[in-house]
């Protein structure tokens, strides 16, 4: 590695050329936010962060005299099999809506749609009309749209796709995004930039430019990956070793690793996995000493719970080749005491982590010693990505993180897969959604305000 700031080119993301909604004229117009609002499983919140990351631009809208038509996506109610979508209170937006009116006195109104069989919402219901009008009126601060995920045309990839688009950008006569951490593109992130003048929220902007801290860092650059499928992990996981100084695996990922370096046998690793693993320790050899191995792993009986007696805790370098092992769920806590991991976090000027250790809730030592060790290291910049890894630093570590959310030498992502992706193509630019915005600029100045 050359010893200088230059990863993927050492590129500084200013957002110069993204159109911005501090550009835009709101005055008495409709404007259709599309957030990532995406925290509520059975029906509950179970984080507010990436709430709390959109009220800039909402109220930056309601400032300016604009309308707002709240969209986000919730879970994955569609069946990718049979292609069935479950309408169904665990993935509705009212508890979001609820917080929005108990914590900043906004008050929202929500449309009825109808069913399309077993299929989800064809589309929104003419009954709409009569809530932008009442919007208009004043009547109430905002629409808040129904479960993207619940309409047919959302995550379809035709027709289906385009006209929902279109129906969407039909109510509106501005479509902001504001959801960095939605990088799919769908329907709700893409379609409507077709029709209407388009802009960056607040958020999405401060997204971007924070992303220079990963591609353009202060060195030794650190990063900490964890997941559940290699698959999934790959791409970005190639770029990684090639631009991070050193990159630390956890999770499933580095269980197939350890597997495929050290001819282990390890329960719940797919052959799919595998071969990519294979594949991965390959290139790793072209990079000596960058994957930095934690040094102990958990072992245990039983996926659902932590029983006395029915885990244990190996040093992996004892485990002899052919070693058959039940399912790995955690790296070993003493993995942090070593005092080579501990250099190299000291060390460390930038993180990047997007990881979640083990199997929380019940194997959850990897996590926190990990967290709390890179915490030690008060000078570097840490980059955590947003999703599970941002949920499980609240839930095992609260006190740390409510410290950090207000540390300068802290950010959270709001999307830790749109971070990777990004990392996988080298660029911000290149995320669909992002490069439908970057081609709204150009439009705006066609579309009459």
């Amino acid at each position: 590695m050359e010893k200088n700031n230059k990863v993927f080119g050492g590129r500084m993301f200013e957002t110069n050329n993204l159109p911005k909604i501090q550009d835009a004229y709101l005055k008495g117009k409709i404007v259709l936010l599309r957030v990532d609002h995406n925290v509520v499983k059975k029906g509950k919140i179970t984080d507010n962060y990436r709430i709390e990351a959109t009220i800039p631009t909402i109220l930056h809208i309601l400032k300016k005299g604009g309308r707002p038509i709240l969209m986000t996506h919730i879970g994955r109610p569609k069946d990718k099999q049979t292609g069935n979508i479950n309408i169904s209170p665990n993935d509705d937006v009212e508890p979001i809506i609820e917080y929005l009116i108990r914590k900043y006195r906004l008050c929202f109104a929500v449309p009825e749609c109808q069913k399309c069989g077993d299929k989800g919402y064809f589309g929104l219901d003419t009954s709409i009309n009569m809530l932008v009008k009442e919007l208009k009126e004043g009547k109430f601060d905002g629409i808040y749209l129904p479960n993207t995920r619940f309409f047919v045309g959302e995550e379809d990839k035709g027709e289906l796709k385009k006209a929902f688009g279109k129906q969407l950008a039909g109510i509106a006569d501005v479509f902001v995004n504001d959801a960095f951490g939605s990088w799919q593109p769908h329907a709700s992130t893409v379609e409507p930039v077709e029709y209407l003048p388009s802009y960056a929220g607040l958020l999405m902007q401060k997204e971007i430019r924070n992303l220079t801290n990963i591609f353009s860092p202060k060195r030794p650059l650190t990063a900490v990956v964890a997941g559940s499928k290699f698959d999934t992990k790959i791409k970005p996981l190639q770029e990684l070793i090639k631009v991070a100084d050193h990159l630390i695996l956890g999770g499933v990922i580095f269980n197939a690793y350890i597997a495929a370096k050290y001819g282990l046998t390890i329960k719940g690793i797919s052959e799919e996995d595998m071969n990519i693993a294979s594949d991965f320790v390959k290139l790793t050899e072209k990079y000596p000493n960058k994957v930095i191995e934690p040094e102990y792993i958990v072992e245990s009986d039983t996926l659902d719970s932590k029983i006395e007696g029915k885990y244990r805790t190996h040093k992996i370098t004892d485990l002899k080749k052919g070693t058959q092992l039940n399912y790995v769920l955690d790296i070993g806590a003493k993995s942090f005491e070593n005092q080579a991991m501990k250099d190299i976090v000291m060390k460390t000027k930038t993180f990047f982590i997007n990881a979640v250790m083990g199997l929380t809730p019940h194997f959850a030592e990897g996590t926190i010693g990990m967290y709390s060790l890179i915490d030690q290291n008060q000078e570097a910049q840490k980059m955590y990505g947003g999703g599970d890894t941002l949920q499980e630093f609240k839930n095992l570590l609260p006190e740390l993180y409510w410290k950090s959310i207000d540390d300068p030498k802290y950010y959270f992502f709001t999307g830790g897969g749109t971070i990777l992706t990004a990392v996988e193509q080298g660029s911000p630019w290149n995320l669909d959604t992002v490069k439908a915005l970057l081609e709204a600029g150009n439009k705006n100045v066609g579309f009459k305000m």
